[in-house]
């Protein structure tokens, strides 16, 4: 994790080149290429790429520190060669975005193309003209004419740009049928990548009349994702009608859902229309509906099938058009194998099927986040609060299990409980309920004693492995069972109940 102090909003980025290494022997004319734009660009702070080795960085880092007085750090990356440009990619951009989460929305880049390979030079010139065309600066160093910005000359930027928005947007868009970008999903804050394509799946989602099934984490935001679909769809002037399926007793889910006569069970004093009535003509928001019961879950089906529903204590159908948008935190694959769902009602429902990654796999997404919750929180009356770069920093360090409902949270806790103007690291520590490394383990370093349970870690990692297969395979427990090397679906389903992954249930 790359963490820099406050305002520090210019950094740095090179790679170690080996005319660097020979200037900071005195076997090179000049400074090299990174000393030289240090010098004269003056950044807040240095970021060094290597492929080196800790000792050459070490005695570079000293060398470069007493030229410049420049607070310098060395990500160490490891490379398969000098023309490796995947690898090369895949460090520059992880370094790039880690730099700008940790400065914050007026943080910006300076790019040396002169230092490293000419690989090395080609990735920052393609990172500079496309993922961070707005913040960053591509720089060339030479003997002669010392520091200049390296800028393309118009048309060749233009043609390049325009290629690659084309790649970006407008392929997706011919070859998906996509529709102009629209203002309701606009509300869902992000910039990563992965939040991208999924929005374009909802978009495209949203024009079309279908059932959808959103999966995700708790707090990734999936009736958020939801109402965007239905504000965008055409039945956006009718009802949006949410119903939390996991709070509804067993012996009222009836009722909620079709509605009842009046003196149908003790309590119905009136007669009601359900959440299906009260919907109809527009969108039905069934949330956790894999909390519903398996006689719960038959009774749905029918209804989404069928079009038509009959209150509790009435002979009569009532014709109903919703659109349902269903929404769970399980693994309803997973569900299916173990019995716990219906394989007919998860089809019904996942005509259109959106995964909603959690906040820890949104990479970029981070700092924008935050900046936006706490600009809600100060639009609903708190005290504006600014971070320090220790506070970003415990922030973006977190795993955040509870998603972007828990960040809100811990931001609302720091700033009511705050009395500085700005946050610092033990105010956003203080205001996390778990502790701040929790999730940051890897599976084998988890510290062991305290509670330690070694069969609770190989339960986690069975379970991982036995929901990958089951999903890969559609909840074929024959084929699951011979992509994990177990020798039948019996011992498959045995392994399920060993690692706690389902309980055995009858039908």
């Amino acid at each position: 994790m790359i963490t820099l102090v406050a305002d520090m909003t210019h950094c740095l980025l090179a790679w170690i080149g080996e005319n660097d290494l020979a200037a900071s022997k005195g076997k090179y004319p000049g400074l090299g290429s990174i000393a030289a734009a240090a010098i004269d660009r003056r950044p807040d702070s240095i970021v060094l790429l290597s492929n080196w080795g800790h000792a050459i960085d070490s005695v570079y880092r000293r060398w470069l520190r007493t030229r410049t007085g420049v607070e310098i750090r060395i990500e160490r990356c490891r490379l398969s060669g000098p023309m490796a440009f995947a690898e090369i990619h895949s460090h520059a951009r992880r370094v790039a975005d880690a730099v700008l989460e940790s400065t914050g929305s007026g943080g910006r880049l300076i790019l040396d193309l002169s230092s490293g390979s000419p690989a090395m030079a080609s990735i920052w010139l393609l990172l500079g003209k496309t993922r961070y065309l707005d913040r960053a600066e591509l720089i060339q160093v030479s003997l002669k004419s010392g520091v200049l910005t390296a800028d393309l000359p118009f048309d060749i930027s233009a043609e390049f740009q325009d290629f690659v928005r084309r790649g970006d947007e407008e392929l997706i868009r011919l070859t998906q049928g996509l529709p102009p970008e629209t203002p309701e999903f606009e509300a869902i804050v992000h910039r990563s990548a992965v939040m991208d394509r999924i929005i374009a799946k909802a978009r495209q989602l949203a024009r079309h009349d279908l059932p959808v099934l959103i999966q995700g984490e708790s707090g990734t935001g999936k009736e958020l994702f939801a109402r965007a679909i239905h504000s965008a769809s055409l039945r956006s002037k009718r009802p949006f009608v949410p119903l939390n399926c996991g709070s509804i007793p067993a012996d009222l889910i009836d009722s909620e859902l079709f509605g009842h006569r009046k003196g149908s069970f003790t309590g119905a004093v009136d007669d009601r229309a359900g959440v299906f009535e009260a919907a109809s003509g527009g969108t039905l928001f069934l949330d956790e509906v894999g909390e519903l019961s398996k006689a719960a879950q038959v009774r749905l089906l029918r209804a989404l099938q069928e079009g038509r529903i009959r209150r509790v204590g009435e002979q009569r159908e009532r014709p109903v058009d919703v659109r349902a948008i269903a929404a769970t935190n399980r693994k309803l694959i997973f569900e299916m194998a173990s019995g716990n769902f219906r394989e007919d009602l998860f089809h019904r429902l996942a005509v259109g099927f959106l995964e909603i990654p959690p906040l820890r796999e949104r990479s970029g997404d981070g700092i924008v986040l935050i900046e936006h919750e706490l600009e809600q929180l100060s639009a609903q009356g708190l005290p504006r609060k600014r971070l320090s770069a220790e506070a970003r920093s415990a922030l973006l360090a977190y795993s955040w299990p509870g998603n972007v409902r828990e960040l809100r949270n811990v931001l609302t806790r720091a700033v009511v409980f705050s009395s500085r103007a700005t946050l610092r690291g033990m105010d956003i520590r203080d205001a996390m309920l778990a502790s701040p490394t929790q999730g940051s383990e890897t599976i084998l370093g988890r510290t062991i004693g305290n509670g330690f349970r070694i069969e609770a870690v190989l339960a986690e990692v069975a379970g991982a492995y036995l929901a990958r297969a089951l999903e890969s395979t559609g909840g074929n427990k024959a084929r699951a069972a011979r992509l994990l090397g177990l020798s039948s679906s019996q011992t498959l389903g045995n392994w399920l109940v060993r690692f706690g992954a389902v309980h055995p249930t009858t039908d």
